[in-house]
């Protein structure tokens, strides 16, 4: 058993669409805490990706400690929120906000504070 297989679920294979990983926070990836904020910054290494996502109910304290941040591959976290395909391509620097309403969901620009299309 390696080191990350206690993270993995075990309930289905994961699709891949073989787009690297990702920083999450725990409480997003165990269900505690909805998609809330995503922003791109440069990765650390090839396999990053630069995605960064972070729940409704994280506050910067919770997010600041180590063990409350979890790499993951892409693909756990569009399970998570399918949404977040759209967004992939954007470029470093981007700064999203995710919202769900009437309206369905998507990301709203933090910069611009336009919807994503």
């Amino acid at each position: 058993m390696g080191l990350f297989d206690i993270f993995k679920k075990k309930s289905e294979p994961l699709k891949s669409h073989n787009l690297g990983g990702c920083i999450i926070t725990k409480s997003l990836y165990e269900g505690s805490s909805k998609l809330k904020w995503m922003f791109r910054e440069e990765g650390v290494n090839p396999a990053d990706n630069g995605w960064r996502a972070i729940g409704d109910t994280d506050t910067e304290e919770y997010i600041n400690i180590p063990e409350n941040n979890m790499v993951v591959d892409f693909d756990r976290l569009v399970e998570i929120e399918p949404a977040v395909l759209t967004v992939y391509s954007m470029p470093v620097g981007t700064d999203l906000e995710f919202r769900y309403d009437e309206n369905g969901r998507y990301f709203i620009d933090s910069s611009t504070g336009k919807r994503v299309e």
